[in-house]
């Protein structure tokens, strides 16, 4: 079964402005075979929140997401260097 994706509109909107990535694009780094799933330890208050760290082209695309009633919720998204750090740790990469 394939993985299903959700996002709150006004929050995607916000992301593209601040960060220039649409939550549609954030999916591609799911699709990584070589992505790396870290826990988001600093946003996981009220619920567990994660971050995907995939490949994208030839640039490494963080996504934070959570699970809500098996979907996968993407809540934020962009290509940081934090993100292509932890990518590249993966891959045994420095």
């Amino acid at each position: 079964m394939a993985a299903r994706f959700e996002w709150d509109p006004a929050k995607d909107e916000e992301n593209q402005r601040k960060h220039g990535v649409a939550f549609s694009e954030a999916i591609l780094a799911f699709l990584d075979s070589n992505r790396a799933i870290a826990r988001d330890f600093d946003h996981s208050l009220n619920e567990e929140r994660f971050y995907c760290f995939g490949k994208v082209g030839d640039r490494v695309l963080t996504a934070r997401f959570t699970y809500r009633s098996g979907v996968i919720r993407i809540i934020g998204a962009g290509y940081w260097r934090r993100g292509r750090r932890a990518y590249e740790a993966k891959q045994g990469i420095h």
